[in-house]
């Protein structure tokens, strides 16, 4: 299981893929079912929906 928070190397953020299991170490665990990446010119945002209707969102 991949922990993502803000404290999560770039590197390991990059390298979450569909499928994976992934926690926010709170209350949002799940398998990933799609990635959005984006640049709001002061963070990367890394969005990652779960199959369970949730989304954890990570700005780098």
């Amino acid at each position: 299981m991949i922990r993502l928070n803000s404290d999560t190397p770039s590197d390991v953020l990059q390298d979450v893929k569909e499928g994976n299991m992934v926690t926010d170490t709170f209350s949002k665990t799940g398998l990933v079912e799609s990635i959005e990446v984006s640049d709001d010119g002061l963070y990367r945002v890394y969005t990652f929906h779960l199959v369970t209707g949730r989304s954890i969102v990570v700005r780098k």
